[in-house]
């Protein structure tokens, strides 16, 4: 009874260890292939620009049989199932790795495609999973709600500037002006960069005309600006910087008036009535530079008939106004005196030298003239080097346009008593 036993124990161990390894591989055979489908990693969220081309991931182990599909959630549409599309948007696919990845695929996307996408298998109970889809669209400044491109204000009134963009994330919008210079806000403070849809310009002045730039930006390239030019009206002004200008028969002068006025004015010259004109004896020249303009007049060869009062007059459709420049005659400076010899009529052997007396001109004071102004006479260098230039002494007053010169008293006598002595000692 022992050997079949131990015979027995000898079959059982063997049969009973194979038997075991069998059942091991079919239990995880069977695991293998009855193991559910699940998700290996999330669904990213993703950014793509407005018209670019953009991917979402799905990554699904152990799918088996299981199919696959696509929905975008925020429209309730159907994409894709397995390796079918559903959708008529040709812009939407598919597409397998042969592995665990299924990839949709969205071209040239729109702002319609922004939202939330599930990718779902369908088990019992069905698993699925959300990524979202964001598209950022850059700004865009809407013309037929903002300002036109020009605007006219009349001085000291006010005026609003309005700038509005659409664009995702939403714009923000700032304002500059296009020449550097600071923007008045509420006449408290200036400022040179100013965030809002809308700019208030309060109290306008000249000095707030130019372009003014509207610029939006969300982060998203390209920044846009539109560019607003405001114009300030106002009635002509003058300034004239010198109304009393003095000059010498011969020469040349020239006499200048500062203008502001906008719309840009009609500036001119008027002597004596009539409107002067570029010709070889009057020179005409306008500096503009926005709404100033620098006016002058060269009046060539001074005449007795060229001294006089010449206006500039500057005109736009709000208004007139003018200045007045009063020209007069200056005396022309002369030469020093030198020294004379007069000798008698008898030709005595011993003459007597006399000193010829410097003229000195009368001073008036019954006319002040305040802010006279001499023009520069044109002469050459030559002319100047050749002869010695007679400047009259700190006593010298002018009155009027001519200055008399008259004998110091004290002169006069000496040269009443040297006759009467020459004669006694003739005779």
């Amino acid at each position: 009874m022992v050997e079949p036993d131990a015979s027995m124990a000898w079959r059982r161990g063997p049969c009973k260890s194979f038997a075991i390894s069998v059942i091991q591989i079919i239990t995880i055979i069977c695991q293998v292939l009855t193991e559910e489908p699940r998700f290996a990693e999330p669904i990213p969220n993703v950014t793509v620009a407005l018209g670019r081309d953009a991917s979402l991931p799905c990554v699904v182990e152990h799918l088996g049989t299981y199919k696959v599909a696509w929905i975008h959630i925020d429209r309730q549409m159907i994409l894709t199932i397995h390796r079918h599309v559903i959708t008529r948007l040709a812009r939407f696919s598919v597409s397998h790795d042969n592995a665990m990845t299924w990839l949709l695929h969205v071209s040239q996307v729109q702002q319609e495609d922004r939202g939330y996408y599930m990718c779902q298998v369908n088990t019992n109970p069905m698993i699925s999973q959300v990524g979202y889809l964001q598209v950022v669209v850059p700004p865009n400044i809407l013309d037929e709600k903002s300002t036109q491109s020009a605007v006219a204000v009349r001085e000291n009134q006010n005026i609003s500037l309005v700038c509005k963009a659409d664009g995702f994330p939403t714009p923000k919008i700032m304002w500059r002006r296009e020449d550097g210079q600071p923007i008045s806000v509420d006449r408290r403070k200036k400022v040179t960069v100013y965030e809002g849809e809308m700019l208030n310009l309060q109290r306008i002045s000249r000095t707030e005309m130019g372009a003014y730039l509207c610029i939006a930006t969300n982060a998203v390239p390209p920044s846009v600006s539109k560019r607003i030019i405001v114009d300030v009206e106002f009635s002509p002004m003058i300034w004239v910087p010198n109304q009393l200008v003095g000059a010498p028969a011969g020469t040349d002068v020239t006499v200048d008036c500062h203008t502001e006025a906008h719309p840009r004015a009609i500036s001119y010259w008027v002597y004596d009535n009539v409107m002067v004109l570029p010709t070889k004896k009057y020179a005409i020249n306008t500096e503009e530079n926005s709404y100033r303009a620098h006016m002058k007049l060269t009046v060539r060869s001074l005449q007795l008939g060229d001294f006089g009062n010449y206006r500039c007059i500057s005109k736009n459709s709000l208004g007139e106004t003018e200045g007045s420049i009063r020209l007069y005659e200056i005396p022309m400076p002369s030469s020093s005196p030198k020294a004379t010899e007069m000798k008698s009529n008898a030709n005595k052997e011993s003459p007597r030298r006399v000193n010829a007396s410097r003229s000195v001109p009368r001073a008036d004071s019954n006319t002040e003239r305040p802010s006279v102004v001499r023009a520069q006479l044109d002469r050459s260098p030559e002319r100047d080097a050749a002869q010695h230039v007679y400047r009259p002494p700190h006593t010298h007053h002018v009155s009027g346009t001519k200055a008399v010169h008259c004998w110091r008293p004290s002169v006069l006598a000496f040269f009443v008593l040297f006759q009467m002595d020459f004669v006694a000692d003739f005779f």
